[in-house]
């Protein structure tokens, strides 16, 4: 019995998750709000189902009571991220709020595959990142200034960079974490949405030359710093986040061009000078020859994804265990083991219509700070998960960056939570304006239909009064 319910499970979870990107597509094609919620609601459907079936598969094949219990408060939690944002905020994005919840679904199946402790340890994250981060839907809506404070992002950014540039110690080659009282943080992770909103306030009413020489020598700065403590996968983000938002705010391709040529030279320099980028692209280019060494990861990470085929090897069937750091740096790879590549690309798929929906955000919003804020988060997510997807399938070199909600971290999560909460409130502004758009139309064209019936019963007064003149001038 146990062997014909995970067989069928190989096949299933392709299909159910198929079905899932395709809700995605089906509710961005229908721009009617109304005409939405059916398709929530089976996008609800199918990510429950998805839950049902690989938590079923965990707790057969382990044998460990634990995952009943995890699976419970999974499907708690994803219930409460559904469920309680709509009921708070009527206006809420709906297409985002369920796929940031099928996404930390994922996230915490295949945590529970890795390590069960890991996985209550994200779900406690997960948990208070939630909480936090439903206040932020409301500070957007109802704080005017965020856009006056441009050089309080920037100030800010910049310190919480520095100081893990001089006090952190190294991890694994990089400066990038930071401990207080035992609790460990990565501050690069919150100094992007800092980033973000100082560049949108840099630049969403004044992009002159001036302007936008004193934006770049900050954003620059940043970059210099992330450098520095060698987080270079960082220091790519913020690099191109800031040279898409420079682009949509001037519209001057020239600007694209020069920073374009600017960051292909910053590459090569950096290779020269930090040895382990010498070492990723030594493997990038050929880890059979380092299989033992440099190529290990890549190598590992590559007979993952081809163990795995179509239909994936099942759960705890594959062996994600052997590639170093898996639930960090290569939990793409293991879904791709477990899962299969057709789930793993019907993932992606359902990724890039998450962006196509923050980008469909940033368009209708007629607020310059709002509409570049947008872009710049859109842009953040989008290229940290090409830069994760890309080194696990040796596209390009490794970065190290995490896969958004579904990577082991505290710091991802609750800076990629509170990301997709500022564009709830950014989303819910839109919809109030539209809605006053509306009301302004109706009452416009009422106004006008009213002047057009007084014209013609006015016109149709005189027409009488002349008629009954010419009859009496007749008598």
């Amino acid at each position: 019995m146990q062997e014909y319910i995970t067989t069928v499970s190989k096949y299933l979870l392709p299909l159910c998750m198929g079905f899932y990107a395709f809700e995605c597509f089906s509710i961005l094609f229908n721009k009617k709000e109304s005409d939405r919620g059916f398709l929530y609601l089976r996008q609800n459907f199918w990510m429950f189902a998805i839950q049902f079936i690989s938590f079923v598969n965990l707790a057969l094949v382990s044998r460990d009571k634990q995952y009943i219990y995890m699976y419970v408060l999974v499907q708690l939690l994803l219930l409460t991220i559904v469920l309680i944002p709509v009921l708070v905020y009527r206006k809420i994005n709906r297409f985002l709020l369920n796929n940031m919840a099928m996404l930390m679904g994922i996230g915490l199946v295949m945590l529970c595959r890795l390590s069960i402790e890991k996985a209550q340890r994200q779900f406690i994250i997960m948990v208070v990142s939630l909480i936090i981060s439903m206040f932020v839907p409301l500070i957007v809506e109802k704080v005017k200034i965020l856009h006056k404070l441009t050089w309080i992002y920037a100030t800010v950014g910049l310190l919480l960079l520095s100081v893990v540039l001089l006090l952190s110690e190294s991890t694994l080659g990089a400066k990038i974490t930071y401990t207080i009282s035992g609790l460990t943080f990565q501050p690069s992770e919150f100094v992007k949405i800092l980033f973000i909103f100082f560049v949108a306030g840099a630049l969403w009413e004044d992009h002159s030359f001036k302007r936008v020489c004193i934006t770049t020598v900050i954003a620059a700065l940043h970059v210099l710093v992330l450098v520095l403590s060698t987080d270079l996968g960082g220091a790519l983000i913020f690099f191109v986040a800031y040279l898409a938002m420079l682009f949509v705010a001037t519209n001057n391709v020239l600007y694209l061009l020069a920073g374009a040529l600017a960051g292909s030279g910053a590459a090569v320099v950096a290779y020269h000078l930090f040895s382990h980028i010498k070492v990723r692209v030594l493997a990038w280019q050929d880890p059979w020859s380092y299989i033992d060494g440099k190529g290990y990861q890549i190598t590992q990470s590559l007979f993952a994804i081809g163990s795995g085929s179509w239909f994936g090897m099942g759960l705890y069937s594959g062996n994600p265990d052997d590639i170093p750091l898996v639930e960090a740096d290569f939990i793409f790879s293991s879904i791709c083991e477990e899962y299969g590549v057709i789930f793993a690309v019907c993932f992606i798929l359902m990724i890039v219509t998450c962006f196509l929906m923050m980008m469909e955000i940033a368009i209708r919003q007629h607020n310059n700070f709002y509409r570049l804020v947008s872009l710049g988060i859109g842009v953040v997510y989008i290229f940290q998960i090409f830069l994760t997807v890309g080194g696990g399938i040796k596209f390009i070199p490794l970065t190290g960056v995490t896969l958004p909600f579904i990577s082991y971290g505290g710091s991802s999560i609750l800076s990629t939570m509170l990301m997709f909460f500022i564009l709830q409130g950014i989303s819910i502004i839109n919809m109030k304006e539209g809605g006053k758009r509306r009301v302004r139309r109706k009452r416009k064209v009422s106004k006008e239909i009213i002047e057009v019936e007084l014209g013609e019963n006015s016109s149709g007064e005189e027409d009488s009064g002349e008629k009954n003149g010419e009859k009496v001038g007749q008598s």
